[in-house]
């Protein structure tokens, strides 16, 4: 009984704090590599966000000198989904220094579904449903497990790349050397 009690607690956390794959590519740099380098994404809320690729930059439009965090995610994750309330707090914590951007890698849900799926997080951030989402990851040399986050600093340069669950602790430090320069 107790070696099941120890197998059960050993094996809970390494499936609760993994990614949705088994390929994970943990801090791996991106590779820009589109020949397209615009995307236009739309969100739960009816606007969209504007995205530009040049070289080793991603620029969104009107993220006024801000850092950016993009969260590549979808709804069935059970990392993805445990990730969300730290999400909202550093969107909450840095609201006029970082913009959190959430790309939905999934198709066939409707903005209704969405936003109700979102109501019980309290999320203060935009989340796209766009099929050109598949293209924008594709461009950055694709996302091969989920939940994976982009760090961008103010000057849309590309500054690291976290694959699965992150804790809030982690980010907030690389956040807070950004921050610093």
């Amino acid at each position: 009984m107790k070696f099941k009690t120890l197998a059960i607690l050993t094996i809970l956390p390494i499936l609760f704090f993994s990614a949705c794959d088994s390929k994970s590519d943990k801090n791996q740099k991106a590779t820009i590599n589109s020949t397209e380098n615009q995307f236009i994404l739309n969100t739960i809320n009816n606007s969209q966000i504007n995205i530009s690729l040049s070289e080793d930059k991603i620029n969104l439009k009107d993220t006024d000198d801000k850092i950016v965090l993009l969260n590549f995610f979808t709804t069935w994750c059970p990392a993805c989904k445990v990730e969300i309330p730290n999400l909202v707090q550093i969107q909450e914590n840095y609201k006029n220094d970082v913009v959190v951007v959430g790309i939905l890698l999934e198709e066939f849900k409707t903005n209704e579904e969405l936003n109700e799926f979102f109501k019980s997080y309290n999320v203060n951030y935009n989340i796209t449903n766009s099929s050109e989402a598949f293209d924008f990851a594709k461009s950055l040399g694709g996302i091969k497990a989920i939940p994976t986050i982009f760090l961008i600093d103010k000057n849309g340069t590309f500054i690291q790349k976290y694959t699965g669950l992150v804790p809030n602790e982690m980010l907030e430090t690389d956040i807070k050397k950004l921050l610093e320069k």
